[in-house]
């Protein structure tokens, strides 16, 4: 399977510095003498349109960081995933940890959402993870397990859909769980996947949670981790070209 590279920019940036990296990407992309991996960059609302213009004549993919649960309507301040289409959006991330705990977003707003980016053919990223007291605890796999089978429409296509597992206490604090660990919580994932889903053995699985240049390449080569999503090293031109580079297609 193609693995994926997905720069989770977040609220960063201005327009010049998206300019600078998408510019910076497209550069490094045309320099390559290798086969690479499914590379997205989800910038902030605002610079969506911007970086469409610099990459849409490149293998590079446009990702959203969010997007309404209603198609449409008096919703000041939102974005529905026809907006997102609009503009060149192809993948969208849904039920992140920073959404799932400071905007207060349940399982069941994650799926409604999700079953609105699925209607416009959204390629649709959810993510799940645990926080330190289920992981100390002993219920990651439960926790995530349940984020899993409650966040998906049972309807979903396999096809449009990916899995990032986040642990939540790793992202953004330079810990990272073992490579054992990942390995387990992905396997979990793959048969809670294969289990529900015609086609669930080839939804992508991807990791994030502080990941870098330097702790890449390990975490890429485990079984079922299908690529990453990477936060703040996804700011970083040459640092998330090490990333890419470290993948294993």
């Amino acid at each position: 399977m193609q693995q994926y590279i997905v720069g989770n920019w977040k609220m960063n940036g201005t327009r010049a510095e998206a300019t600078g990296l998408a510019k910076g990407f497209t550069q490094k992309l045309l320099e390559a003498d290798r086969p690479l991996p499914y590379i997205i960059l989800c910038p902030s609302h605002p610079y969506l349109d911007l970086v469409h213009a610099l990459i849409k004549n490149t293998p590079i993919l446009l990702g959203a960081q969010d997007c309404h649960h209603k198609e449409h309507g008096a919703f000041t301040g939102d974005v529905c995933a026809q907006q997102l289409v609009d503009v060149g959006v192809h993948y969208v991330l849904l039920g992140h940890s920073e959404r799932r705990h400071g905007h207060l977003e349940s399982d069941t707003l994650v799926q409604n959402k999700v079953k609105t980016a699925l209607t416009q053919k959204l390629h649709t990223i959810v993510c799940v993870g645990e926080n330190k007291e289920e992981r100390t605890s002993g219920k990651a796999i439960a926790t995530v397990i349940s984020q899993i089978e409650n966040s998906l429409p049972s309807d979903a296509k396999a096809e449009l859909l990916l899995i990032a597992y986040e642990p939540v206490w790793a992202i953004g604090t330079g810990l990272t769980p073992t490579l054992e660990d990942i390995e387990r919580m992905h396997g979990a994932i793959r048969h809670t996947l294969s289990q529900r889903f015609s086609g669930g053995g080839v939804i992508p699985i991807l990791y994030g949670g502080s990941v870098t240049a330097s702790n890449a390449k390990n975490i890429l080569s485990l079984p079922h981790v299908n690529g990453v999503l990477v936060g703040g090293a996804s700011l970083k031109l040459d640092d998330f070209w090490s990333i890419i580079e470290a993948s294993t297609e």
